[in-house]
């Protein structure tokens, strides 16, 4: 398959903004108007707003943004921005003499990588809507990706540089889809095609002391069969969590959005190990401009393939941080970082 950048499905437009030195940021994918939306939540810690809204028997059917920050709860802060900057652009659900823009958002835990007392706000979220455009959007450490991790079940100390990432597939006739992916997880990242990690956490080598599976990753699924892996797991890092959108130019129902949503979860289940878990907050939202006939059942079954894509983007592009390595700055093979 041929991936492209997430700018090629027509209907949206993304900005970044984040602060580097604090190591927090977010990111907004605006919409064009009648774009329809669906949410799955899977992970056992979200922090999220406007999600309910978007599930069957609700009365709203479309948004027009969503939010993926940093700062855990506090980053929902962000998406006052984003409604502001929406209203000042005259997009909303009309009630009476306003309009009330929809943004439903997802946060991910940042605060424990940089200057916690710094987190995502109204300033922000205004700031990557001015930013937001229809050029290719960075990946890595860039808006709500800029202090996320991966491999988290030895603690911080032992983590790698996660970050954000996006890909896109053409399916013929004009049809898109696409992922844009924040990439926070508990678990190591492997790539799906031979099982490989390329992101997690790194053994504990202390003199005779070793901690993890032989060898630079300590192998987080592995390592958990065992009585320490247990004993970490009580101890393990709650500053998790992987968030993102699926975006297509197709007409769907608010129904089929919420399937195609649901679907797009098994991405993180080809390349995130353990996903899913009670540590984890993992929410996948979908969106439909609405441009395009299209079968639900073509777009779910590609939306795993652009998600997976995504998350291995975001890892491959990150760069690393004070005491935190990234995969491009870390040599598995020989165990350096």
């Amino acid at each position: 398959m041929k991936f492209e950048s997430i700018h090629k499905v027509p209907g949206f437009k993304i900005g970044h903004a984040e602060d580097k030195e604090a190591l927090t940021g977010c990111t907004v994918i605006l919409c064009d108007d009648g774009t329809v939306g669906g949410v799955d939540q899977r992970g056992g810690a979200p922090g999220t707003r406007e999600t309910d809204l978007l599930r069957p028997m609700h009365l709203v059917e479309t948004v027009n943004a969503v939010l993926l920050a940093g700062g855990s709860a506090f980053g929902l802060d962000a998406a006052a921005g984003i409604m502001r900057y929406c209203e000042d652009n005259g997009k909303g659900f009309p009630v009476g003499p306003t309009r009330v823009p929809i943004v439903p958002g997802a946060v991910l835990m940042d605060l424990t990588v940089g200057d916690y007392r710094v987190r995502p706000d109204a300033a922000m979220g205004y700031a990557a809507c001015q930013a937001a455009a229809n050029d290719e959007p960075a990946q890595g450490n860039a808006g709500a990706g800029t202090g996320a991790t991966v491999g988290k079940i030895l603690g911080m100390g032992q983590c790698m540089k996660g970050g954000i990432g996006h890909a896109a597939l053409d399916l013929g006739g004009g049809l898109w889809i696409g992922a844009i992916i924040a990439v926070n997880a508990l678990g190591d990242v492997v790539d799906p095609e031979n099982g490989k990690i390329i992101a997690g956490a790194r053994t504990i080598t202390k003199g005779p002391l070793r901690i993890g599976e032989p060898g630079y990753f300590a192998d987080s699924v592995s390592f958990m069969r065992s009585a320490i892996g247990q004993q970490a797991l009580a101890m393990a890092s709650k500053s998790n969590t992987v968030i993102g959108a699926v975006l297509t130019n197709a007409k769907l129902t608010k129904n089929e959005a919420n399937k195609l949503a649901q679907c797009a979860q098994n991405g993180l289940a080809l390349t995130i190990r353990p996903a899913h878990t009670m540590f984890d907050g993992d929410t996948i939202f979908a969106l439909a401009s609405h441009k395009k006939s299209a079968n639900i059942h073509t777009l779910s079954a590609y939306a795993p393939e652009v998600v997976a894509r995504a998350i291995l983007n975001a890892v491959s592009f990150a760069e690393s941080v004070p005491k935190i390595p990234a995969r491009k700055n870390a040599n598995a093979e020989t165990g350096s970082a």
